[in-house]
């Protein structure tokens, strides 16, 4: 069932536009993860004589550039499902920028290729493009939301200060891939990876924070309706 206010058409979550929608994302999503393997080239058969071998002919780069590329693309996959849960319908906004997401989510196969190739190791242009690639997808699928939100099609919003806190916690991904350029660019680009591990522990810490700061905004909105009409 679809509505239209305004000129502008809502498909409600029952829909059959609204299944279609996102059984297309995650489509999307899978066909991201699979060209993953595109970038995993075939030693020659000398490389198989021993595992030593067989990981210092290049192979060993690619793994580790596909296993990092496809936990983050998981990731967003997850976040993604996340969002939807809390659509009651979406409206053509809502898709364009689900599109425009997952544009730069596509592209992560390509900019993992530069990060996964032996003789491309130590080029700081590498980790550029790759942390820029995630970055801007980070920023694109929280952008979703947010448009999700303006739209009306968000169910049971949180206080416009918890959806801040949540921002936040967000952004722990980008400043940490953005701040991986400039040490690849002054230290090199084994110290510019090693930067991405950080999240392994900066990410947690920070998402802590963040549900207990919306933890307390939802409480303080619970007691005081009036003052989440105004968040």
């Amino acid at each position: 069932m679809s509505t239209a206010t305004g000129g502008a058409h809502r498909y409600e979550r029952d829909s059959v536009e609204f299944t279609r929608t996102f059984a297309f994302l995650d489509a999307v999503y899978a066909i991201a993860l699979t060209l993953l393997v595109v970038n995993i080239d075939p030693p020659e058969a000398s490389a198989w004589r021993n595992l030593s071998t067989l990981l210092s002919s290049g192979l060993g780069w690619q793994l580790l550039g596909f296993g990092i590329s496809f936990a983050v693309i998981a990731v967003f996959w997850r976040a993604n499902h996340r969002i939807v849960a809390r659509f009651g319908a979406i409206t053509p906004a809502t898709i364009t920028a689900n599109l425009v997401a997952i544009a730069f989510v596509v592209l992560i196969p390509f900019s993992t290729q530069g990060v996964s190739d032996a003789e491309l190791a130590d080029e700081p242009l590498t980790v550029t493009v790759y942390a820029l690639n995630i970055s801007i997808a980070v920023l694109a699928q929280s952008a979703v939301f947010f448009v999700a939100r303006r739209d009306g099609v968000v169910r049971d919003p949180l206080p416009r200060r918890a959806d801040t806190v949540k921002f936040i916690d967000t952004l722990t991904t980008p400043v940490v891939f953005l701040a991986s350029i400039p040490i690849a660019y002054l230290f090199g680009t084994d110290w510019a990876r090693y930067t991405w591990a950080l999240l392994i522990v900066i990410g947690p810490l920070v998402g802590r924070w963040a549900d207990r700061r919306i933890a307390a905004i939802r409480a303080a909105a619970a007691s005081h309706p009036s003052r989440r009409d105004a968040d």
